[in-house]
C-alpha cells in the first residue's frame, strides 16, 4: 500500500493514546506524512476509494486554498493570491508572519484574506483558567450582539464553491449518531450509576463506507482539530465557524454539516469514552488525570444542569443534520427544486447549517473549559443559558424546515400515489396479458420481499405471495365493519366452493383486503383490535397489517371496483386478469353453485334462472322448500304494521278454508328496522298468527340475496327494463321498504307479488272472485282479480341507493314504463342495529 496513502487509522489516532491532547495532536499532524501529505503528494489518493471530492492543495490561484506546513524553526512567509485561503499551522517556536488584506475576516474572498492561527503548545498551555473564561465569555458577547444575520451569511455564503461531485453522507451519518446518542447519555450513567445499554444496528460497515471514512479522515481531523485548538484558545466563535466552512468549502451543504458534526463527535465521543472507562482500563486512567478528568466527574452532580444543556443543544444539531441531510435525498423525480416548499427550504439552508456548526463550537468551547479550567468553571449557569439559547435558536430553525420538509413529502407523496394510479390502471387494463398474477398482486398488495404480507388463516403463518402464483384468487375487500353472519356463510360457501375446486382440479384461494383509514396511522387499539379478531376467525388468506394496501391501491379498489362499505368480492384469473368485478352477489344468489365466479359463469346460471319461490328462499328455509315440493298454497309476507298483519292472515285462512286448499304462511320480516320486525315475530309467535323466521340472520341473507340479484342484473349490463325477472325483483325490494307485501304462489311457481294496498283487499273481495277458483285454480283466480286492483290504484314505488354501492344512472318504475325521477334523501330508520350488510 501506498506510504502517502490516508487509512482509517487517521480517524482512530485521536481516539487511542496521549496523542488525545490538543496541542499533541497538533504535532502529531504536523509530524504524520499518512495524515498530512497523502493528499497534499498524492491528489487522487481520495478518488482511488471511490469518492469524487478532492481538495485543491496544489498550485493556488483564485479561489484555492493553500495548506501550509513548515517544519520546526521555520519561518513562514506566505502572500496568497486574489481569492486565496491561508491555513497556517506553525510549530513550537515557529514564526508566523502572514499579509491579511486590512480588515476582511477570513472567508471573504479579496487581496489577501486573514489567516487561520492555530496557537503554539506552549501558548495554550500558559493560558490560566481565569484567562480561558474572560475569552469566552467574550466571544458570547460578540455572538449574541451580532444583529445583522444579511451581513453574516454573505460572508459564509462567499466561502461556498462546490466543486459538483457529490457522495452519499448517510454511512456516515448513522456513525455520527451513534456515537452522539450514547455520548449524550453518559451524564445519567455517573449520575444514577445506571445506563440502560441498548444494541444499537451496526451500520457504515461496508466497503464502500470504510472507503469513504478513509478518505475523509484527514477533512475531519483538520476539523476536530480546529474546533479544539480554538475552543482552548478562547477564539471568536464566528470566525471559528468561518475558517471551518473555508475548509469545507468545496462539499454541498449536507457533507459540510455532516463532516463538522463527524469532527465535534470525534471529540465529544473521546470525552465521555473516557469517563467511561478510565476506572477500569489503566491506559484511561493516565489520559484521564492529563485531562481532569477524576477532579471533573466527581462534581457530576452539581455540573449536571450544565451537561443537560450540552446534551440538549447537541441533539437539537443532530435533528437539523438529519433534517438537511433529508432534503438532500429528496427523489427529484417526484418534485422539482422550485417547488415552494423545497426552494423555501433551500434558502434557509446555509443559515442552518451556520447556527449548527457555530454550535458545535460553543459546545467544544464548553468541553475545553471543563477539562482545563475544572469543575469550578461550571459551577456557573451563566454558560448554560448560552447553550439554551443556541438550542433554542436552532429548535426554531429546526421547526421551520421540517414543517417545509413535511410539506415536501406530501407533495412527493401525491405524485407518488398518481403514478401508482396510473400504473394500476395498465395492470388491469383488460387488453393487457400477464405471465402469471404476481405483477397485479403484487401490485395490489405488497411490492417488496423484505416482509411476507400474506396470513395463511388455516397454519396462522406468515406467507409470502407466491402461494398464490398462477391460481384463480379471490380478493374479499371489506371494511373492518364484517358481520358474524356474513363470515358465516361466506365460509360455508368457501369450504364448498374448495370441494368444486377439487373435483375440477382448478386452483382458487381467497384474500381478505381490509380497507382502513390511512389518515389515522397507527390504528387505534380498538381497530386493531377489530381486525385481529376479524383475521382470527377467517380460514382463508389475509393481508398481515391492514396498513399495507397503499393509498392509491384504496383509491382504485373504490373508483375502479367501486367498493363503497360493503364487501366485495373481486375475482382474478391465474393471469392476474378481472373475470369478474363483484362475484359476491352470485355467491349469495347461488352459493357454491356459481364456482369459478365468473362473470360467464354468473350470465349462465342467469339464463337457466326463472322467477320461482325456490330462487328467493333457496339455501334460507328447508320448511319452505319442504312446501314447495308438496305442492302447498304458500304465503310469504312482511311488513312491521302488526294490525295489518293480523288482518292479513286473518283473511288468507279463511279464504283458504272456504277454498278448501292446504295453505301456509311464513313471516319474514322487512329489509330494515330490525327492532320492529324482532317485536313483530314475537307477537306472532305469541298469537300463533303463522310461521316466522326467529333468526334474524335468515331474514337479513333474505333481503342481501333479493338486492343481489338486482345488482346482479345492473352489474351485467342485464337491467333492461323488458326483462319480467328483474321487474319482479324491483317491485319486491320496493313493497319491502314501503309497508307490508305478501308474495303467493302454488309450490314453486309464483302467482302473485303485491303490496299490502292490494293484497289485502283482493282476499276481501273473495266472493267476487271464488267463482273463477274451479276453472282457473286458487292462485290463477287471486291473482286475476288483484291484478284488477293493482291496475286501479298502482302504489308508490321508491328505492333509496345508499352512497355504498353504484347508483344506477337511471331506473323505469316496475310498476309503470315511466322513468323514476332521482332525489337526494335523507334518512333515519331509528334502528340502531340495523340488519347487518343491509343496502336500505
Amino acid at each position: 500500500m501506498d506510504q502517502h496513502k490516508t487509512t482509517a487509522g487517521a480517524l482512530q489516532t485521536p481516539m487511542t493514546g496521549p496523542i488525545n491532547n490538543p496541542a499533541a495532536l497538533a504535532q502529531a499532524l504536523l509530524h504524520n506524512p499518512g495524515a498530512t501529505q497523502a493528499l497534499n503528494n498524492n491528489p487522487t489518493a481520495a478518488g482511488n476509494h471511490g469518492v469524487t471530492h478532492k481538495p485543491h492543495l496544489n498550485n493556488p490561484g483564485v479561489g484555492q486554498q493553500l495548506i501550509s506546513y513548515p517544519g520546526v524553526g521555520q519561518q513562514h512567509i506566505n502572500n496568497p493570491g486574489v481569492g486565496q485561503q491561508l491555513i497556517s499551522y506553525p510549530g513550537v517556536g515557529q514564526q508566523h508572519i502572514s499579509n491579511p488584506g486590512v480588515g476582511q475576516l477570513m472567508g471573504v474572498p479579496g487581496s489577501g484574506q486573514g489567516s487561520i492561527n492555530k496557537p503554539s503548545t506552549a501558548q495554550a498551555l500558559m493560558r490560566s483558567p481565569s484567562d480561558s473564561r474572560a475569552l469566552i465569555r467574550g466571544d458570547r458577547g460578540s455572538m449574541l450582539s451580532m444583529s445583522d444575520d444579511n451581513v453574516m451569511m454573505n460572508q459564509i455564503l462567499t466561502t461556498h464553491a462546490p466543486d459538483g461531485r457529490e457522495f452519499d453522507v448517510r454511512p456516515l451519518l448513522y456513525l455520527v449518531e451513534d456515537i452522539l446518542n450514547r455520548a449524550t447519555q453518559h451524564v445519567d450513567f455517573l449520575v444514577k450509576g445506571t445506563l440502560d445499554q441498548v444494541e444499537l444496528e451496526e451500520r457504515a460497515q461496508a466497503a464502500n463506507h470504510i472507503a469513504m471514512l478513509e478518505a475523509l479522515t484527514y477533512t475531519i481531523d483538520r476539523i476536530a482539530c480546529e474546533l479544539s485548538y480554538k475552543a482552548l484558545g478562547g477564539c471568536d466563535a464566528h470566525a471559528t465557524t468561518t475558517a471551518i466552512f473555508n475548509l469545507l468549502s468545496s462539499y454541498t451543504w449536507d457533507a459540510k454539516l455532516v463532516i463538522s458534526l463527524s469532527a465535534f463527535a470525534l471529540n465529544y465521543g473521546e470525552f465521555w469514552l473516557l469517563a467511561q472507562i478510565y476506572s477500569t482500563n489503566q491506559l484511561a486512567k493516565s489520559m484521564a488525570v492529563l485531562r481532569q478528568l477524576p477532579s471533573l466527574l466527581e462534581h457530576t452532580a452539581p455540573l449536571k444542569p450544565r451537561f443537560d444543556a450540552l446534551n440538549s443543544l447537541i441533539r437539537t444539531m443532530m435533528d437539523v443534520t438529519r433534517c438537511v441531510v433529508q432534503f438532500r435525498e429528496l427523489p427529484l423525480k417526484y418534485i422539482s427544486p422550485d417547488a415552494p416548499a423545497l426552494a423555501t427550504a433551500m434558502t434557509h439552508i446555509p443559515t442552518a447549517v451556520y447556527w449548527t456548526i457555530r454550535s458545535m463550537v460553543a459546545c467544544a468551547t464548553q468541553i475545553s473549559s471543563l477539562t482545563s479550567a475544572g469543575h469550578e468553571f461550571g459551577i456557573s449557569t451563566t454558560e448554560s443559558w448560552e447553550l439554551s439559547t443556541l438550542a433554542h435558536k436552532l429548535r426554531n430553525i429546526y421547526e421551520h424546515l421540517k414543517q417545509q420538509l413535511n410539506y415536501c413529502y406530501k407533495h412527493i407523496e401525491e405524485r407518488m400515489d398518481i403514478e401508482i394510479y396510473q400504473m394500476l390502471l395498465a395492470i388491469f387494463d383488460p387488453n393487457v396479458l400477464h405471465i402469471d398474477n404476481m405483477k397485479a398482486l403484487k401490485a395490489l398488495i405488497y411490492d417488496k420481499d423484505d416482509k411476507l404480507p400474506l396470513l395463511d388463516g388455516a397454519t396462522k403463518r406468515q406467507v409470502s405471495l407466491d402461494v398464490l402464483r398462477r391460481k384463480n384468487v379471490l380478493l374479499l375487500i371489506s371494511s373492518l365493519e364484517f358481520s358474524n353472519d356474513e363470515l358465516a356463510i361466506l365460509e360455508q360457501i368457501y369450504n364448498e366452493s374448495r370441494i368444486h375446486a377439487t373435483r375440477l382440479e382448478s386452483q382458487y384461494e381467497v384474500v381478505w383486503i381490509p380497507i382502513v383509514d390511512h389518515s389515522i396511522i397507527p390504528l387505534p387499539e380498538e381497530m386493531q383490535t377489530k381486525f385481529e379478531n376479524l383475521q382470527s376467525t377467517m380460514p382463508w388468506y389475509s393481508v398481515q397489517d391492514p396498513l399495507v394496501i397503499k393509498k392509491p391501491v384504496i383509491r382504485f379498489i373504490k373508483e375502479v371496483w367501486h367498493f363503497r362499505t360493503k364487501p366485495i368480492l373481486v375475482v382474478l384469473d391465474p393471469q392476474g386478469k378481472v373475470v369478474s368485478p363483484n362475484a359476491i352477489h352470485m355467491m349469495w344468489i347461488w352459493g357454491s353453485t356459481a364456482f369459478p365466479f365468473t362473470s360467464l359463469r354468473e350470465e349462465a346460471l342467469w339464463r337457466e334462472e326463472t322467477w320461482r319461490l325456490d330462487l328467493l328462499v333457496d339455501g334460507i328455509d328447508p320448511t319452505v322448500l319442504t312446501w314447495v315440493k308438496e305442492e302447498k298454497y304458500i304465503f310469504l309476507y312482511g311488513g312491521d304494521d302488526i294490525e295489518w298483519i293480523r288482518r292479513f292472515v286473518n283473511s288468507a285462512r279463511g279464504v283458504a278454508s272456504a277454498s278448501r286448499i292446504p295453505l301456509e304462511m311464513v313471516y319474514v320480516g322487512k329489509s330494515n328496522k330490525r327492532e320492529q320486525v324482532k317485536k313483530v315475530t314475537g307477537i306472532i309467535n305469541a298469537e300463533k298468527l303463522s310461521n316466522a323466521w326467529q333468526d334474524q340472520a335468515m331474514v337479513w341473507f333474505f333481503w342481501s340475496r333479493l338486492e343481489s340479484m338486482l345488482f346482479s342484473k345492473i352489474q351485467l349490463g342485464r337491467g333492461d327494463d323488458q326483462d319480467p325477472m328483474l321487474q319482479q325483483i324491483k317491485k319486491l325490494l320496493s313493497y319491502g321498504r314501503e309497508g307490508g307485501w305478501a308474495v303467493l304462489s302454488r309450490g314453486s311457481n309464483i302467482a302473485v307479488n303485491g303490496h299490502s294496498s292490494t293484497v289485502l283487499p283482493a282476499l276481501g273481495g273473495y266472493d267476487e272472485w271464488k267463482i273463477n277458483v274451479a276453472e282457473k285454480g286458487f292462485d290463477g283466480a287471486f291473482k286475476d282479480y288483484h291484478d284488477k286492483l293493482h291496475d286501479a290504484a298502482h302504489p308508490c314505488c321508491r328505492f333509496e341507493f345508499p352512497n355504498t354501492i353504484r347508483i344506477p344512472e337511471n331506473m323505469r318504475c316496475p310498476e309503470c314504463p315511466r322513468l323514476m325521477e332521482k332525489y337526494t334523501a335523507f334518512l333515519c330508520c331509528h334502528d340502531e342495529q340495523g340488519i347487518p350488510g343491509s343496502l336500505f
